[in-house]
């Protein structure tokens, strides 16, 4: 027997005495062999300023292109409580060009946040690994601590390449952890995720059908937030909710309407011209949450991310400087207190980051990408393809975001053309009501009320609650309790 086929005869067996073990005992074996050894290695016993937890943390590489020397940086978090029989959740943040870690991991539903003055973490009460095994993932390589040797690769990236790498990712990461090989995976994201999650399950969908088991993904759903999906129906969007909600004046909502075609990528000298007073607006106040405040305390790159050219849907916008201005978070300095925990050499130390010594420092945004190569105008096609092939699909919005607003999600949906299942209703946190939903033929529509782009940093607790509904394909609730 080759060394080839005594690999995959051995990865077999041992995925087969894995699920046996859960099914008899209800819990997972500890990983033996080159999987034990790689898990050591990628303990995170504990981060400077790290409150106690019961919980394990994993963070190192995989490797994603032996030949080019491609590797992408991830952070791991079991559950909670009985990791065993949870799910395992992978969250992406989009840009393209932003970190997973950064946002998702740091700020918004990750356990651990970094604190102001002294560099501390302090626990996140409402993190998602209240609900399941939770995977951040730092994609495409120059993005965060990804790297890759071959600086050829940075201008070779864009949507198709970023799904190829993160599959590579996940095939490797399951032989690194075949403990969760048998457990429900699902993906979600926010932002230029609705490109990168869509995708990425996709890709997963059509490769389980020629795959061979043993690297087969139990893959159920995804779930995306504040998502964009349509470049025509999320500019147009976009600009209806700044009338909407008193951000634009009738003159500027009359020139954009009157001059931009956002059926058409190609815009015109004097639609970029009435673009330029829309995005004036944004300058003064924070387009990913109108009623929240702005940081003052700026520092260099702060509230921008590089100006990334090429195929970067939508393809109007992104053309617009200002259209690259980050998110900053409820507290509107957060991003500042997370880089500069990120950067300090203990803490990379424990993570097993930066392991190459990469020539920049870690950012929120890279500034490594400075062009995207492929964009789909649309990611609906993906979405009708995903529903038709059973998956579960949810798409939630925070309802005071003007980046990629409610108006937006959907003008986006409707477009879709599926039966209505359950109309507008809303839903209950407690007394309270949390949103509204909208259940179509396949698809779930949920909005958080009183919460910007990044849902999670908004509102933390019906967040939780909405990832909890997701996961076990509950309604939310339709009445007080």
């Amino acid at each position: 027997m080759n060394t080839s086929r005594a690999c995959s005869f051995l990865l077999i067996i041992s995925t087969a005495i894995l699920r046996w073990s859960v099914a008899v005992y209800g819990q997972q074996p500890q990983p033996t062999g080159r999987a034990f050894l790689e898990q050591k290695a990628d303990r995170v016993i504990r981060l400077p300023g790290q409150p106690f937890v019961s919980f394990k943390q994993y963070a190192g590489y995989v490797t994603v292109n032996e030949t080019h020397g491609r590797a992408l940086f991830y952070w791991f978090f079991e559950a909670e409580e009985s990791p065993e029989k949870k799910p395992l959740l992978l969250w992406l943040n989009g840009g393209p060009g932003c970190s997973s870690i950064g946002y998702g991991g740091m700020e918004e539903l990750g356990p651990f946040v970094a604190q102001n003055d002294t560099l501390k973490l302090r626990l996140n009460t409402h993190a998602w690994n209240r609900a399941a095994n939770l995977l951040f993932l730092e994609s495409p390589v120059g993005v965060g601590f990804s790297y890759t040797n071959t600086s050829s690769d940075i201008k070779q990236l864009g949507d198709k390449v970023t799904a190829q790498d993160s599959y590579t990712f996940l095939l490797k990461w399951f032989r690194r952890f075949p403990q969760y090989k048998s457990h429900k995976f699902y993906i979600a994201g926010e932002s230029y995720a609705g490109h990168y999650v869509p995708q990425l399950a996709d890709l997963i969908l059509e490769k389980n059908k020629t795959i061979s088991d043993e690297d087969r993904i139990n893959f159920k759903g995804i779930m995306i937030g504040n998502a964009l999906l349509d470049d025509a129906a999320d500019q147009t969007g976009m600009i209806d909710y700044a009338w909407d909600h008193a951000v634009i004046s009738d003159r500027v909502y009359d020139a954009v309407k009157s001059k931009c075609n956002f059926n058409d990528s190609r815009s015109s000298n004097a639609c970029d011209g009435a673009l330029e007073d829309y995005f004036d607006v944004y300058k003064i106040i924070d387009m990913y949450s109108l009623y929240a405040p702005s940081c003052v305390d700026t520092t260099p790159n702060s509230t921008r991310r590089p100006h990334i050219h090429g195929k970067v849907s939508p393809y109007t916008f992104s053309k617009n400087k200002a259209w690259h201005v980050k998110p900053t978070g409820y507290d509107p300095c957060q991003s500042q207190y997370t880089e500069s925990y990120m950067n300090r050499p203990n803490v990379q130390a424990a993570l097993h980051a930066n392991t190459t010594k990469i020539p920049y420092p870690w950012a929120h945004c890279s500034g490594a990408i400075t062009y995207w190569n492929d964009a789909p105008d649309s990611v609906l096609p993906v979405i009708k393809r995903l529903v038709a092939g059973g998956i579960r699909v949810w798409v939630f919005s925070g309802d005071t975001d003007g980046r990629i607003p409610v108006t937006s999600t959907r003008l986006s949906l409707k477009k879709l053309g599926l039966n209505i299942v359950e109309d507008w209703s809303p839903w209950y946190t407690r007394s309270q009501v949390g949103g509204w939903t909208m259940t179509y033929d396949g698809l779930t529509f949920v909005t958080i009320r009183g919460a910007g782009h990044q849902v999670p940093t908004f509102k933390p607790k019906e967040a939780l609650q909405l990832i909890k509904h997701f996961l076990s394909n509950k309604k939310l609730p339709s009445a007080p309790y």
